[in-house]
């Protein structure tokens, strides 16, 4: 399924309606192209302050096996590509969470982390509703099985009800690929579109839309 193939004439609606939202490209790929890998949640323990903290995070969504089963179950995915309009600085990026969040981070430093996550997160909000208007679009198309995953941890409350375990935003919250496992380096590199990492300049954001 490459380009210029059926699949990519079937699924053109699709990779149109992507670029006319905002992404900077999108393409259809195989979903047996999507590379899961059991370390990549490990990252989310060992690095993430979200944590544990959000329905949308491990240990809360489909570990990378159950995931697996999951994925081979649709035949067709949509890659999507964002552009952050913040701007990683070569000595900022390097340890953009320790800058953030360490106290005793150099003033000059935390202000530069501060900024890039404030232009950040600004400048993503609307990433993932782009990413629930492809799942609609699809949908609506006629794939009742379509389902969005987005890039980063779900933002829509200041706390998450993880105490009670009921997402309060059922039809708007979505699992972050990485968070069931999705190695997005490899699988963007796999697709021909691949990402900057370490990250330069403004961050090349990836998302995954499950078609059938």
């Amino acid at each position: 399924m490459r380009s210029g193939t059926k699949e990519d004439s079937k699924f053109s609606f699709l990779t149109v309606r992507a670029k006319e939202l905002g992404a900077a490209d999108a393409k259809v790929i195989p979903a047996s192209d999507i590379v899961v890998e059991d370390r990549v949640p490990l990252k989310c323990r060992a690095g993430c302050k979200s944590y544990g903290t959000k329905l949308t995070c491990p240990p809360y969504v489909p570990t990378p096996d159950a995931f697996r089963k999951i994925l081979s179950e649709y035949r067709h995915a949509l890659l999507v590509k964002y552009i952050s309009p913040a701007v990683a600085e070569p000595d900022v990026i390097c340890s953009i969470y320790k800058y953030w969040l360490d106290p005793e981070a150099p003033a000059d430093r935390k202000e530069k982390a501060t900024k890039f996550w404030n232009d950040h997160f600004h400048g993503t909000g609307t990433f993932a509703p782009m990413m629930l208007e492809l799942e609609r679009t699809a949908f609506n198309a006629g794939y009742p099985f379509a389902l969005a995953f987005v890039n980063g941890s779900c933002r829509l409350c200041e706390t998450c009800n993880v105490k009670a375990g009921i997402c309060v935003h059922p039809t708007q919250a979505r699992i972050p690929e990485h968070a069931v496992g999705v190695n997005m380096v490899k699988t963007a590199e796999k697709a021909g579109m691949p990402i900057r990492f370490p990250v330069q300049g403004h961050p090349e954001l990836m998302a995954l839309l499950l078609i059938d």
